[in-house]
């Protein structure tokens, strides 16, 4: 796949995700609707979420997901090496130079986001700046520029925002079904089973609906990445040998949402190497150990 196509489907698969969320999210609220005998409201109510959510998630995607990850601007004389390698990454691209934010967290781990090439964010665990020499850190910058010219960083960022959006409803739902909250004054009795079964489908919907979401991102843009990033340098061991030390730390980051997950360069939630089949399944992430195969056998 040439990066014209890769721009063009991750352009299009943007759409789609958004006409998916907005049939199933104001669906959803019909359903509730009819609950409260009041269908057409409630439809409309989902409807006029869903497009805000959407077009939010579009136009502020970046500065949601850098709040979600207290993420603060980089401080160019703190992190010089950080400013000097994408500025020179980012010319050697052909790329616009994206904005730099920092999190502090001991984690080594990054991840770019912006809904362009000329809106782009990378962002930078402390832990990843005090821990990569500047070879390896070309090797993560290079990787991240690649997601931000393809537009990786467009689809990734839209399914932070939205898939967010399906864990506040759920929780909206659970929180109606214990106190009550909303609707006609109905018996408690009439109104638990009803309510159970919606909380139940929205336990079992959410869930399911962020994970197909996030894995419409594929792990093979990884791959791509992690390709695209060594011909930007030529140098594939740079990246494996950041990938080493990343993969070789075993605790999660402090403050991480499950909804940004997917948008770093290796899973943020993982407290160890997994490497079973069913695991990498479902998995927003390839294997480390397989992409730095990879990445040697170039």
């Amino acid at each position: 796949m040439s990066i014209y196509s890769q721009i063009s489907s991750n352009r299009a698969k943007t759409w789609l995700i958004f006409l998916f969320f907005i049939l199933i999210f104001s669906g959803f609220f019909y359903l509730i609707g009819k609950y409260y005998d009041s269908p057409g409201s409630y439809l409309v109510l989902g409807l006029v979420i869903s497009c805000f959510s959407s077009l939010g998630s579009y136009f502020y995607s970046d500065r949601i997901v850098l709040w979600l990850n207290h993420a603060k601007p980089a401080d160019k004389k703190t992190y010089f090496d950080f400013y000097t390698v994408s500025e020179n990454l980012a010319i050697a691209s052909g790329l616009p130079k994206p904005k730099l934010y920092v999190i502090d967290d001991p984690a080594p781990n990054a991840f770019a986001t912006g809904r362009d090439p000329k809106h782009a964010v990378v962002c930078a665990t402390s832990g990843l700046l005090g821990m990569m020499d500047r070879e390896e850190l070309e090797g993560v910058i290079s990787h991240e520029l690649s997601h931000v010219k393809n537009y990786d960083i467009l689809v990734a960022s839209v399914v932070s925002v939205l898939v967010g959006t399906i864990s506040i409803v759920a929780d909206w739902i659970m929180r109606s079904m214990w106190w009550g909250i909303g609707g006609r004054d109905r018996d408690r009795e009439d109104r638990s089973p009803i309510f159970a079964v919606l909380f139940i489908v929205s336990l079992i919907l959410a869930p399911i609906a962020a994970t197909l979401i996030q894995l419409a991102v594929s792990r093979r843009r990884e791959y791509l990445a992690d390709a695209s990033g060594a011909l930007l340098t030529r140098n594939p061991e740079g990246l494996a040998s950041a990938l080493e030390k990343i993969g070789s730390y075993h605790f999660p980051m402090r403050q991480v949402s499950s909804a940004t997950s997917h948008l770093f360069i290796s899973d943020p939630l993982k407290t160890k190497k997994v490497s079973s089949w069913f695991s990498n399944l479902f998995s927003t992430h390839p294997p480390i150990d397989e992409r730095i195969k990879i990445l040697r056998s170039m």
